[in-house]
Formats: C-alpha cells, sequence, structure tokens
C-alpha cells in the first residue's frame, strides 16, 4: 500500500511540474505584453479560488488526527496557500517617473496648437 501511495504521489509531482512548465512557457511567451500577463495572473487567481471553494473544502479533515495531519504538513511544506494581488501603491512605484520639464515643454507644445 505505501508502494501505491509513493507511485500516487510521484504522478501527482509529474502533473504539478508539467502544470509549471506550461505557466512558465506561457510566462515566457507574454513577457512584454502586461495585458497578457494580467489575464494569465486573473486566470490563476481563478483556479485557485475554484480548487480552494470547491474540491478542496470538500475534502477538508473529518476527525482530529486528520485535521492534525494536514495541519503539520502545512507547516512543513510552506504554509497556507495565498494569491496576493499587487498593492496600487506598489504598481504605482513601477511606473516610470516623468521629469517635471518634460511636462511643461508638452503643456507648451498643446498651448501652441490651440492658437
Amino acid at each position: 500500500m505505501n508502494d501505491h501511495k509513493n507511485l500516487e504521489l510521484e504522478k501527482l509531482s509529474s502533473q504539478l511540474q508539467a502544470i509549471a512548465t506550461v505557466v512558465g512557457d506561457t510566462v515566457t511567451a507574454c513577457k512584454d505584453d502586461t495585458v497578457a500577463l494580467l489575464a494569465l495572473l486573473r486566470q490563476l487567481e481563478q483556479l485557485h479560488r475554484e480548487i480552494r471553494d470547491g474540491v478542496f473544502q470538500e475534502s477538508l479533515p473529518v476527525n482530529r488526527q486528520q485535521l492534525y495531519s494536514l495541519l503539520k504538513d502545512i507547516e512543513s511544506e510552506g504554509g497556507w496557500p495565498y494569491i496576493e494581488r499587487m498593492r496600487l501603491q506598489a504598481f504605482l512605484a513601477n511606473l516610470p517617473q516623468e521629469r517635471p520639464e518634460e511636462n511643461n515643454h508638452e503643456v507648451l507644445e498643446s498651448d501652441r496648437s490651440l492658437s
């Protein structure tokens, strides 16, 4: 029975690696396309939500021993999975800063075109 469990874990590990490879390839293909990368992040978040709110909740432990085992696994394997959203301030911090003289020059050019 232990061999069967090991084979299942190896199969799962292989499947997770295949998913990681596909996601990595998609990231590489979308490298300079912010809209596509945002769509990828949204899809990953949606998948996370569907798994968490569906089959994961249905599979939660029904007794203390199973709960202890789950908590032990969470602690030893890196904590609770979470998809963090970028905060607006961090997003804005990554935008290129405009120099004040460029803004003044653009305003002067637009004023001239209105004359």
